[in-house]
């Protein structure tokens, strides 16, 4: 497991140990089938097990991790059915974000755009590979505010978590930084031009890479996929 330990006394203790352990389980630092216990982790963040036990039932609902009673919690498999139920879904909600986003995005939000590309471009250069991946979640998340429709976001966090375990495998070789760095530069290009049909096929493109992805990310680790929900 990995060793992160720091919270944030100013901010709730359950929440940040779900986003930490969310981290972990998406970044495959804990990979799947490994069991997770409350105990251990409750010592490993210096807290009761009531803020872990909540962090764990988010973490359920998010189908991440099983949770048996008298028989421990684990690290579920990747489902391929929720990857391409979260695909379909994330895809209905973002073609209507960029296309409303289109029609509404001002100068300064163009300019917070560009700023967020230019962080991905150094974090390619730096090899980052978190930084980019976070920096990729933040593009899409400004979209939402764009669109106001924060909403939109928060359904898509609450459905892409299979999606994500996929994303993180594929971004070295399958998925390349390079080139999801491109697609988000074409859709940045539609919204600098108000086009909405533009903005809508340069989305398609776009979050259509991780259907094709996961079919190869399965090849190399059939042991963590499972077509079970």
């Amino acid at each position: 497991m990995a060793a992160e330990t720091h919270l944030n006394p100013t901010q709730p203790v359950n929440q940040q140990i779900y986003r930490i352990l969310r981290r972990d389980i998406v970044h495959c630092l804990i990979p799947p089938g490994t069991p997770l216990s409350e105990k251990e982790v409750s010592l490993r963040f210096d807290v009761s097990r009531q803020p872990v036990r909540e962090a764990f039932i988010k973490l359920a609902e998010n189908g991440l991790i099983q949770i048996r009673p008298q028989r421990g919690s684990y690290v579920n498999k990747i489902s391929l059915n929720q990857v391409r139920s979260g695909g379909f879904v994330r895809e209905a909600i973002e073609r209507a974000v960029v296309r409303r986003a289109a029609t509404l995005v001002t100068d300064a939000q163009l300019y917070q755009l560009e700023q967020n590309l230019n962080q991905q471009r150094t974090a390619i250069d730096r090899h980052q590979l978190n930084d980019f991946f976070q920096l990729d979640d933040d593009f899409h998340q400004i979209l939402c505010d764009v669109a106001q429709c924060r909403l939109a976001w928060e359904t898509i966090e609450n459905i892409k978590a299979a999606m994500d375990r996929v994303r993180f495998m594929s971004l070295d070789h399958v998925t390349p930084h390079e080139m999801l760095l491109e697609q988000h530069w074409a859709i940045f290009r539609a919204l600098e031009k108000h086009d909405e049909q533009l903005a809508d096929e340069t989305m398609h493109q776009h979050l259509a890479e991780i259907s094709a992805s996961v079919l190869l990310i399965r090849q190399e680790n059939r042991d963590w996929f499972t077509e079970e929900q």
